[in-house]
């Protein structure tokens, strides 16, 4: 673990930028984010999502899905994102309809030294219906990505997906009311078989979204259905790239928030399995404007994947002298601590912790402590009446780190309190209320 975080200061040189981003879940917290592809390339996870703004009179229709670009996104840790900003938009793609808005999930992937990165877009009036996908091609993940003149000849559909197997041959996979795979030619550009209608998922309920992975032998092919209302992940395993498939469980249930869609990807990265996908975190009364999310996925000793209950914390390991969202929680008390936008009017702000009973509290996992030993604790917080946070860590001793007394006032402000050394390593933090009071935190760091 030494090693890793000293491969991390090192790496902090380059990922502190304009564009540098630090979040639990959602991920992103710039914009709007969905339909995550992750994937790993040069020891780093890339994220490619699809980018969700919000229609307005001209610009996409009102009230639906509206995307006019694609971003990356890059982590040496799944903690501290970067920004690359925008790598394709529709009025750079020659055959697209620029005023569809309909720049819907992507997937990317290496071979050769070259990136491929697949996405779907609405053609052009005149020049047929529907959907076609797209190639654009980049000498490094993050671009500069150059579309080709073409669509994909023989694919019309949405949500592609590539997949190279262990004998080398490439894969494509995207829906259309069904789910459909062919062989690509050495190219990447071309089909090198004829489409096929993949087999056995269920008859009745959209179906989208497909995404496989190899694991042990075994073919897993995720995606998103309807089998009531809301989109829920499911996964199908076979022997072959193409299937048939058989049918084999739930991975994630319907979102509790009752957001309409969900798409996901797995990546294995450093020795574990992760599932990204999407909620409606930033935009909870408008499912359309959407956000991503990632945590671990667990495989049974038979190969079955273990369902993924949603969580706030998320991935990755906190840094104590970065400012640790106590909002995106491991656990908390069942009374006296809620958490709410910070203002609903700038959702991109984030949340904060409201503690207003006495001892309610809310824990905070995997934080490193590194070297030197940090000697103080800044809370950004604010109280109606005033009160005093108890920070500790949840361990055997449960050390208490510091008691910090909060003022008086209706203004956001940063208190210092000195604090006792803290041994290095990673450890779960506890914030408590003592006694009566109101207090509102929306962050906390160590220095």
């Amino acid at each position: 673990m030494m090693k890793y975080f000293k491969q991390y200061l090192i790496l902090c040189g380059f990922v502190l930028s304009t564009n540098y981003l630090t979040a639990q879940n959602p991920l992103i917290m710039t914009q709007f984010t969905a339909d995550p592809s992750a994937r790993v390339f040069n020891g780093k996870v890339y994220l490619y999502p699809s980018h969700d703004i919000v229609a307005t009179p001209g610009h996409g229709r009102i009230g639906w899905f509206c995307m006019q670009d694609y971003h990356v996104f890059s982590s040496p840790n799944l903690t501290d994102w970067t920004d690359h900003g925008v790598i394709v938009s529709q009025n750079k793609v020659p055959w697209a309809d620029s005023a569809a808005y309909s720049m819907w999930a992507p997937d990317c992937i290496e071979q050769n030294g070259k990136y491929y990165f697949y996405f779907p877009a609405t053609v052009k009036p005149g020049n047929g219906k529907g959907f076609a996908v797209e190639v654009a091609i980049a000498d490094k993940p993050c671009g500069p990505f150059i579309p080709q003149s073409q669509p994909i000849a023989g694919i019309h559909g949405i949500d592609p997906n590539v997949q190279i197997d262990k004998d080398g041959q490439a894969y494509i996979y995207w829906a259309q009311g069904n789910l459909y795979g062919a062989k690509l030619k050495a190219n990447m550009l071309e089909l090198a078989s004829d489409p096929v209608k993949l087999g056995d998922f269920p008859d009745k309920g959209l179906k989208e979204g497909p995404y496989l992975f190899e694991r042990n032998g075994i073919y897993y092919m995720t995606y998103p259905h309807v089998a009531n209302k809301i989109e829920r992940l499911e996964y199908a395993i076979s022997n072959n790239p193409l299937g048939p498939f058989k049918y084999a469980g739930v991975i994630m249930d319907e979102s509790a928030s009752g957001c309409w869609t969900n798409h996901q990807s797995v990546i294995e990265f450093k020795n574990q399995w992760y599932l990204f996908y999407h909620n409606d975190d930033l935009s909870p009364n408008f499912d359309k404007n959407r956000s991503v999310r990632a945590d671990s996925l667990f495989f049974n000793t038979d190969g079955t994947i273990r369902k993924v209950i949603p969580t706030l914390r998320g991935v990755g390991i906190t840094n104590a002298t970065k400012e640790i969202q106590i909002d995106r929680f491991s656990a908390k008390s069942d009374e006296g601590a809620t958490v709410d936008f910070i203002d609903a009017a700038k959702r991109f702000q984030g949340w904060k912790t409201t503690f207003n009973k006495p001892d309610a509290w809310i824990q905070y996992n995997r934080v490193y402590f590194g070297k030197p030993s940090v000697r103080s604790v800044i809370v950004s917080a604010r109280s109606t009446t005033g009160g005093t946070l108890i920070i500790r860590t949840n361990d055997i001793a449960g050390k208490i780190a510091a008691e910090v007394k909060i003022p008086k006032g209706s203004d956001w402000g940063e208190i210092k309190k000195a604090i006792a050394a803290v041994p290095p390593g990673i450890k779960n933090l506890v914030i408590q209320l003592k006694g009566n009071g109101n207090v509102e935190v929306d962050w906390l760091r160590f220095e």
